[in-house]
């Protein structure tokens, strides 16, 4: 089977736009969770991202275990801390958030992370998380004690991306935070798209189709939706 790092690149040189569903470990009952699995159409949604800014130990473990026998999709791990790590996904976006200066977010974690990857046998895909002013404060903001890019510094926003790139990053994720009044603009999208090569991920505050939409339109090869399913399960099905 080919990596997922593989067939997101693939995607990006044939133009195949990809959708991806963010579960929140600790934000979901169990019948909110059986209801978003319901909800998820393989025909449309390509991956499912596990993580959250703060997710409580074995919490990431227990909700792969109710995933898994329902879906055939990659299981794919978005961790706001080692504490997330499982041997229970397929792969890991390792993220450094490299829009903030706080180190733990952009190394200490990771060495932390070391040892517990090396006993699985996890994809791991090197990703460069830059957090984007949205509007109000998120959960990535407080719990990593750093500030997001001005949404009118386009140019920073853009050169950020590109550092993130030379630096050897695989895929570059703009993220407007969960609970985002609004998404990440199609200008900065676009900025961001002419400056790197790498696949470019969007997420955090999209709602609707027409938003998902003019997000690919703008250049982003692979957008993720959390909060729209987690209020709406049947929102996916807008999407066929």
């Amino acid at each position: 089977m080919k990596s997922l790092l593989y067939q997101i690149e693939q995607a990006q040189n044939t133009g195949k736009k990809l959708l991806a569903v963010l579960i929140d470990p600790d934000k979901p009952s169990a019948d909110q969770l059986k209801a978003t699995l319901n909800a998820i159409d393989e025909r449309v949604v390509d991956m499912i991202l596990i993580g959250g800014s703060q997710v409580e130990n074995n919490r990431t473990d227990q909700i792969l275990e109710q995933i898994r026998p329902h879906s055939n999709l990659p299981l794919v791990l978005f961790p706001g801390s080692s504490n997330q790590i499982t041997e229970k996904a397929d792969s890991i976006l390792f993220l450094s958030l490299i829009s903030g200066r706080n180190p733990d977010y952009l190394i200490e974690e990771h060495i932390e992370a070391v040892p517990l990857i090396e006993s699985t046998r996890l994809e791991v895909i090197p990703t460069a998380y830059i957090l984007i002013e949205n509007g109000g404060s998120t959960s990535v903001e407080r719990v990593s004690g750093t500030k997001p890019l001005k949404r009118d510094n386009v140019d920073l926003i853009s050169r950020t991306a590109k550092a993130g790139e030379y630096l050897g990053m695989k895929l570059i994720y703009l993220e407007a935070g969960s609970g985002a009044h609004s998404p990440v603009s199609e200008d900065i999208i676009s900025e961001v798209r002419k400056r790197v090569s790498v696949p470019l991920i969007v997420g955090g505050g999209v709602k609707t189709r027409d938003q998902i939409e003019k997000i690919y339109v703008a250049g982003a090869d692979m957008v993720v939706i959390g909060t729209a399913i987690e209020r709406d399960p049947s929102f996916l099905s807008e999407l066929k």
